[in-house]
């Protein structure tokens, strides 16, 4: 079982042991035949081999077929539509059944776009963490990225170029303006694109001039002040129902909206935010 890297943008970056796969491999299971077929062409390769299709709805069902295969004597190759399978892609099925069945897997390294724009960024290299596509709805995105308020490795995030705007404007909030990032666009392509700078400034410039393609965020780590910042502002129920009535007695505020406030402010660690009626509960129960 080899699990196969494909170019994610510049063909020139197939690796010889690709192309010797596709002429060779008994099987190759591939996310979508049409581009297999299309990446054969352009490197003028035949694939030798019999090419099923192998993606996200149906690579449990296929995944014992094909480790049969393997256990019979087989070589199967699993390549996706781009880059590495498993990231982001296919494939973990398959790995795991062929580790848990014991038989041999291994793995054709090749493009990546997540290192790739890791690379280019500029930002340290030394620890980071993969995040995969940010969540689409405003709330989810919100609450992941405020998860990561503490977080000190630098960050790498895929998005898509409708979302992209609501996304900027997400990490504007959640991480200020001042955190340094990169956004990457069409990687090894014609048209690749590095936009380096500030979280403000890189926003603005995708409201000036909206990027197109397939885009890959990098966003710093949190410096120890800011992670110690996060992990202070994180409080329980009763901290927030004091918090909210200091506030209220201090800005002579309703308690309604102090508390409103206050959960705003003081996200769990997960995320997400406390139960407004926990705190005007816990509120009441401090007041006897």
């Amino acid at each position: 079982m080899v699990l196969a890297a494909t170019p994610i943008g510049n063909v020139e970056d197939a690796s010889a042991r690709l192309i010797d796969l596709l002429r060779h491999a008994d099987i190759v299971a591939a996310e979508d035949t049409r581009r297999l077929y299309d990446l054969a062409r352009r490197l003028g390769v035949r694939v030798g081999g019999r090419v099923i299709a192998y993606h996200d709805h149906n690579e449990r069902s296929l995944s014992a077929g094909l480790l049969d295969e393997v256990e019979r004597g087989a070589t199967v190759v699993v390549v996706s539509d781009a880059g590495m399978p498993m990231i982001n892609d296919p494939g973990t099925a398959i790995a795991r059944g062929a580790i848990d069945r014991g038989l041999p897997l291994t793995c054709a390294p090749g493009p990546s776009a997540v290192l790739d724009a890791l690379t280019l960024s500029g930002l340290p290299t030394d620890r980071f963490c993969y995040e995969g596509f940010l969540p689409r709805r405003h709330g989810e995105r919100v609450r992941h990225l405020r998860s990561l308020r503490a977080e000190t490795r630098t960050m790498v995030f895929y998005e898509t170029p409708h979302r992209i705007a609501d996304a900027m404007d997400d990490l504007f909030e959640e991480f200020g303006p001042d955190r340094a990032m990169a956004l990457c666009r069409e990687l090894t392509k014609d048209y690749e694109e590095v936009r380096r700078g500030t979280i403000g400034v890189i926003r603005q410039t995708v409201q000036d001039d909206p990027p197109r393609g397939e885009m890959v965020v990098v966003v710093a780590g949190a410096s120890g002040r800011e992670a110690a910042d996060a992990t202070e502002s994180v409080l329980d129920v009763e901290g927030m129902a004091r918090l909210a009535m200091e506030l209220s007695k201090r800005d002579d505020m309703r308690v309604k909206d102090a508390i409103a406030r206050v959960v705003e402010e003081h996200p769990l660690p997960d995320g997400s935010l406390m139960s407004r009626k926990q705190v005007y509960s816990a509120i009441l129960a401090m007041r006897g």
